[in-house]
């Protein structure tokens, strides 16, 4: 899921001076300049309040669903073991962007190294990429769980798991190494200001000075082949599911049977919609402002971990009844 270009016009984007450095000619800039949400510079204040608060809930959540996972012995099971890489996943996207984020926004932190941006650059890609392998992970467990559930214990063993986990972060890793290392070799001699928040891919190749069709045209097959192979595997998954609910005898069967598959689609509802939302308004909204794009992208990678823990949270019994003791136990 890579983050779109936006537009870069310097005059416009800089309301203070800029120091010769960031407009003469360079081959490669020591040091990027994150500009936060251009256009609101004078908002920044208010606009990390939401922020903030976002990312505090994501990080207490995710932190507490491994925490009552750990503790009870009863949640170590399969569909348990991918939620905690779910959560961890969630952990380090959110946090490879929003302290810096909160910085450019706080203290006017706007400067960000070569390298830190490169490696900013790979977090997200890679773990935006892991997030979407782990939910396929999600979705063969409850097929397995709906369409076989006398081998679920068998199939989706500790080994089986660990195997799964192993094949995502391999895959979003490898995937991702082309980006920071095509981002590298560009001579960047226009200028070293980003118009965002963070160092997405495109967002900075956009500044070199070099035919980039490279980097645009493997962004394009990352997102076809990942998200793509993720989309197809969930929608085989389902529709296998489906079919088996659909067999079953009673209303009452099916409407129970599908209630144990609401936390998950809820989950890929929290990832896919922003991110479809988001694709569709870098495309066909030409007339949206800089600022309103910019805004949709800290949404976009905040939404999906604070409403992951939120809904397993409410939605999975084991763990509601979990948490609900730790308080009523606190209480007494």
């Amino acid at each position: 899921m890579q983050e779109t270009p936006v537009c870069l016009r310097v005059g416009e984007l800089l309301p203070y001076s800029m120091s010769d450095s960031n407009t003469t000619n360079f081959t490669n800039p020591s040091t990027f300049i994150l500009l936060g949400v251009p256009g609101l510079e004078a908002a920044h204040i208010w606009i990390s309040i939401p922020l903030c608060t976002m990312y505090a809930i994501a990080v207490l959540g995710n932190f507490t669903i491994l925490f009552i996972v750990k503790r009870e012995p009863s949640l170590h099971g399969p569909m348990f073991y991918f939620l905690c890489m779910l959560a961890v996943t969630d952990l380090v996207m959110c946090t490879s962007t929003l302290p810096k984020m909160l910085s450019i926004f706080w203290f006017n932190s706007r400067e960000i190294s070569f390298s830190a941006c490169l490696t900013q650059m790979y977090f997200i890609h890679c773990f935006s990429g892991m997030e979407s392998g782990i939910l396929v992970a999600m979705a063969f467990d409850r097929y397995v769980a709906i369409c076989h559930p006398l081998r679920h214990s068998t199939i989706l063993t500790n080994s089986v798991v660990a195997k799964i986990g192993l094949a995502v972060v391999l895959r979003s890793g490898i995937l991702t190494l082309p980006y920071p290392f095509l981002a590298r070799r560009w001579p960047y001699c226009r200028t070293n200001i980003i118009p965002h928040f963070c160092c997405g891919h495109i967002a900075v190749v956009n500044l070199a000075c070099a035919d980039i069709r490279i980097s645009s045209y493997y962004g394009l097959f990352d997102i076809v082949f990942e998200t793509g192979m993720d989309v197809f595997f969930i929608t085989m998954s389902y529709t296998q599911i489906l079919r088996a609910i659909f067999q079953l005898p009673t209303k009452d069967a099916r409407l129970k049977t599908f209630g144990t598959c609401i936390s998950h689609i809820c989950a890929i509802s929290a990832l896919y919609i922003p991110d479809f939302l988001s694709s569709l308004i870098h495309r066909f909204g030409h007339n949206v402002p800089r600022h309103f794009l910019v805004l949709f992208g800290s949404v976009y990678l905040l939404v999906p971990p604070v409403l992951h823990p939120i809904i397993y949270g409410v939605r999975t019994k084991q763990i509601r009844g979990r948490l609900l003791q730790l308080f009523t136990h606190n209480k007494t």
